[in-house]
């Protein structure tokens, strides 16, 4: 029989490290690019991020405090998606840091920006593929008790969607030559796709 470590989160965990992030992964980044009513770009990655429609696309993603990327899509209702990869990892993890408001995380990564089509901000030069997108909703968070919290999910639209051609394989996109990578939970650990299988869903006939 299976033995479980069962807890209240609201209690505690009672292990030396969170597990919730780890077990909810991998995740995808959201590398998210906007721009202030000030012009100031900014560039910074979510692991609290999905698509939750195809038709229109929207994404989501989740800001634990409020950051400058919310700040600014709340003040220019625009921001970028761009696919963070294997090969761009490091400069990915600089653009995570703490930095001040004025800093441009572009030029402290060590990223070109790419003109988007029909959004203000910026797209990284580099990324297989990039989303320009239009907000949608700030939505804040709140807990069972109606409690709010400091944490807030940014939606949005796809108005926009450039490929790098090079990653085109007979229509299809390459994740594996992309070397897509994702959070795994814990600190530090990413995973990169190397692999993919494929399961068809079965035909059921009735």
């Amino acid at each position: 029989m299976a033995r479980y470590h069962s807890y209240d989160p609201a209690k505690g965990h009672g292990l030396p490290h969170d597990p919730i992030k780890a077990i909810i992964a991998p995740r995808p980044i959201g590398w998210v690019s906007s721009i202030g009513g000030d012009g100031r770009a900014n560039l910074a990655p979510y692991s609290f991020f999905n698509i939750f429609c195809s038709a229109p696309p929207i994404l989501i993603f989740g800001s634990e405090g409020r950051k400058d990327s919310v700040s600014n899509i709340e003040e220019t209702g625009e921001f970028v998606y761009n696919l963070a990869t294997r090969r761009q990892a490091e400069a990915m993890n600089v653009s995570s840091g703490a930095f001040e408001r004025n800093i441009d995380e572009f030029e402290e990564a060590g990223l070109e920006k790419l003109t988007s089509d029909l959004v203000a901000p910026p797209r990284v030069g580099g990324a297989p593929a990039t989303f320009e997108c239009k907000l949608l909703e700030i939505k804040p968070l709140v807990d069972l008790e109606g409690n709010r919290l400091a944490r807030e999910l940014v939606i949005g639209q796809v108005v926009r969607v450039h490929i790098d051609a090079d990653y085109l394989i007979d229509g299809r996109f390459d994740i594996e030559k992309a070397g897509t990578i994702a959070r795994c939970g814990y600190r530090g650990d990413y995973v990169e796709v190397t692999s993919i299988f494929e399961m068809l869903r079965p035909t059921v006939s009735r």
